[in-house]
């Protein structure tokens, strides 16, 4: 009996530990949990600044509107570089002027890009993101070097004439803070950082297009502001248009 015991007990032992070994078998063949999905899809969004090759506004360029665009500065994406000056073209997929009841909207979307020696398919929208221009005092140009006895001028022709306010000296420590010492002027710069459109929200729908739309007053787009084109709408924050890259 005791004997009959023993070896019912070492069966159900030998029972477990396969149970367990199984279970530890399966566990691992499952792998690590998916990612989660809006943080994985946040990240694949991709953007390009660019400059406008044409002026568009909600409600007078109609649907359909063939657009174009130009890269400010190389970007990395997937691979692939899309260098400064790329060509991005498509359409304008919505333009509706705003009314008592309604915001303005404007809906671009570009269907391909272009550069010297390449091209892609890619599909990209506006967004209402922007870099905006930056003023920075600096020196004011109208200011000429010291002009020696037998040089050009910045190797672009001979020096101007010695009573032309162009061949004025730069200011010197000696000179005094008088009418002589050159006004600093402003130097303007585009922003390291994007920023939104004051009073322009973004929309996107089921499809993936995105819309910018505006309570306030009619969207027009100019040729001089830096715009953000995207895959989707855009999270706060954004990489530097000097960068070389856009992950």
């Amino acid at each position: 009996m005791a004997t009959t015991r023993m070896m019912i007990v070492r069966r159900l032992g030998l029972a477990v530990l396969t149970v367990v070994v199984c279970s530890a078998d399966l566990v691992s063949q499952q792998g690590p949990a998916a990612p989660n999905s809006s943080a994985a899809s946040s990240s694949s969004v991709k953007e390009f600044p660019v400059n406008m090759k044409q002026s568009v506004t909600a409600g007078a360029t109609p649907v359909g509107t063939k657009v174009q665009a130009k890269l400010v500065v190389a970007t990395l994406v997937d691979g692939t570089v899309f260098p400064q000056n790329t060509l991005f073209s498509g359409e304008v997929i919505e333009s509706v002027a705003k009314s008592a009841t309604d915001p303005s909207r404007v809906a671009i979307r570009m269907d391909s890009a272009q550069w010297k020696n390449g091209s892609a398919p890619i599909k990209v929208y506006l967004t209402a993101w922007f870099y905006p221009v930056i003023a920075a005092m600096g020196q004011d140009l109208s200011y000429g070097p010291p002009k020696p006895a037998s040089q050009t001028w910045n190797g672009a022709g001979t020096y101007p004439d010695s009573n032309s306010p162009a061949s004025r000296p730069f200011p010197s420590q000696d000179m005094s803070r008088s009418a002589e010492s050159a006004p600093e002027s402003p130097v303007y710069t585009v922003s390291k950082r994007r920023v939104p459109m004051k009073d322009v929200e973004s929309e996107g729908n089921n499809d993936g297009a995105v819309a910018i739309t505006s309570k306030r007053f009619n969207i027009r787009l100019d040729k001089l502001t830096t715009y953000v084109l995207a895959t989707g709408d855009l999270p706060a924050g954004g990489p530097s248009p000097g960068s070389a890259s856009t992950k």
